[in-house]
């Protein structure tokens, strides 16, 4: 069975890159702890907590999304509703309203969810975002809870990943035959070009 240890970066695209740095690094105090790039490429990574990150493209012709209200229900293609970060504190969570607040950005009032206690505002590009606090005592991965007065019947099946559902693996790659390609960046991580730290 696979061990997930968080999520090692989500993927998102700026037109402006200065901005977005000013936002996530400036504001909400994640640190700049990649920044790869060359003419008319960047992907920047900041570090959300200790195995997680946020990362952006640059594309400059990329718009700003629409902001949309969280969790409203959309129509037509779509991928995204908002992405939620944790913090270790209820504090936390009204230090960041309080900036977030303070720079002239709209953020919500403190919402109460049972399990957590969210703001949610916007970032530059208009991408929607939640800061959660776990309250105390509640803890949903310990005691999974399915309150849904209608789930759906897959649902209704429990919290524990059922592996038989989906086709076994019949030949696993031998350790022999595995080949990791080359891809943007590894040119600087893996001595072939000179690192630029700060």
């Amino acid at each position: 069975m696979v061990t997930y240890n968080g999520v090692n970066h989500l993927a998102m695209a700026t037109r402006n890159m200065d901005d977005t740095i000013r936002f996530w690094r400036d504001l909400l105090g994640m640190r700049l702890v990649a920044g790869l790039g060359k003419p008319g490429y960047r992907h920047y990574f900041f570090e959300i907590s200790a195995r997680d990150m946020i990362a952006f493209f640059e594309w400059p012709a990329v718009e700003p999304v629409v902001e949309k209200e969280h969790g409203r229900p959309a129509r037509g293609p779509f991928i995204f509703d908002h992405v939620s970060f944790g913090v270790d504190a209820e504090d936390d969570l009204w230090l960041l309203k309080d900036r977030i607040d303070a720079a002239g950005i709209w953020v919500s009032e403190v919402i109460d969810h049972g399990f957590i206690h969210s703001i949610y505002s916007y970032d530059p590009n208009g991408i929607p975002i939640e800061f959660s606090y776990h309250v105390a005592g509640i803890d949903v991965r310990e005691n999974p809870l399915l309150v849904d007065r209608d789930p759906t019947a897959v649902a209704q099946e429990g919290p524990e990943p059922l592996f038989d559902k989906w086709p076994r693996v019949l030949r696993p790659t031998p350790k022999n035959e595995r080949t990791i390609y080359p891809g943007a960046g590894s040119e600087w991580f893996h001595g072939k070009k000179k690192l630029k730290t700060s």
